[in-house]
Formats: C-alpha cells, sequence, structure tokens
C-alpha cells in the first residue's frame, strides 16, 4: 500500500499535530461539510460540536452540497443543514487521533487549533446487482479520506 501524504505541511512541525482517516465508508459530501464547518475551532470545541450532531442537537449546515436539503433551525446565517451521524462518528474518531497525536508530541492541547481540514475521495468499490431482463444496477461503495492538521495558536 502506498504511502498517502497529507495536503498541507505547518511551518513548524514541532508545533503542530496531523491526524488521518484513510478510506474510511462514509459519504463524501458529508464529509466535506463537516470538515468546513471544523476548521478553525479548537479541538475539543470540534469533539464536543461532533457529539451534539451525533444525538442531533445541532445540525451541519450544507453549504456546497445543498439542493434539496432541508431548512433546519439554530444555524448561524444559513438554511440549509442535516445531521450527518455516520461520518460524524467516523470523523470523531480521526478527532480523537489527533488529540492523542498532539498529547504524545507534548503540546498544550486547549491551544492547538485546526487550520486544515479536508476530505478527500478514496477508492470507489464498483458492483452491480442483475436485474430483470438482462440489466443490472450500480451498487457502488464509494470510500473518502479525511485529514486533519492542528497548530498550538
Amino acid at each position: 500500500m502506498a504511502r498517502i501524504n497529507y495536503s498541507y505541511t505547518p511551518e513548524d512541525e514541532s508545533k503542530a499535530a496531523k491526524a488521518m482517516g484513510y478510506e474510511m465508508p462514509i459519504s463524501f459530501k458529508h464529509a466535506v461539510e463537516i470538515c468546513r464547518e471544523l476548521k478553525g475551532k479548537k479541538i475539543d470545541e470540534a469533539i464536543n460540536y461532533l457529539e451534539d450532531v451525533i444525538a442531533m442537537k445541532r445540525a451541519v449546515p450544507f453549504r456546497k452540497y445543498k439542493k434539496k436539503v432541508a431548512h433546519k433551525s439554530g444555524l448561524e446565517k444559513w438554511y440549509a443543514g442535516r445531521y450527518p451521524q455516520k461520518a460524524a462518528k467516523h470523523i470523531l474518531k480521526v478527532l480523537k487521533n489527533l488529540e492523542a497525536n498532539a498529547e504524545y508530541k507534548g503540546l498544550e492541547t486547549d491551544r492547538l487549533v485546526i487550520v486544515h481540514a479536508q476530505a478527500k475521495k478514496g477508492r470507489v468499490l464498483k458492483r452491480y446487482m442483475p436485474r430483470a431482463f438482462g440489466r443490472a444496477t450500480p451498487r457502488f461503495k464509494v470510500f473518502t479520506t479525511v485529514e486533519f492538521v492542528a497548530e498550538v495558536r
């Protein structure tokens, strides 16, 4: 398996922590919207936010992939939102890993700010379900890679 590189390199590696969730079985679009919302937050705030999303207390604003998305109350300066619980659970694991990596490096976790949050498309497992009259329906499984970099601010 080839090594996947981060698309962001911090200026000072000793003051930054990195974590990546490689090819997770989550929606790419949900991962993009969650990453957009988490960027610029402190790690503790981001973890609390995702726990609220999983508990369906706070909605994630869908800014890019917003067609036919219902309105949600509690969103700041936006209307469309959802509760992507499956993606939030997987990304929460990556954030906890980021926090553990920072502690291992000896960084102050309460001062760390997420400066880079990105979702990338991974592999697609192409499968087909046979139907009547010789037709077939595609059943593709999409994988998503998510990467986070936090720096001391």
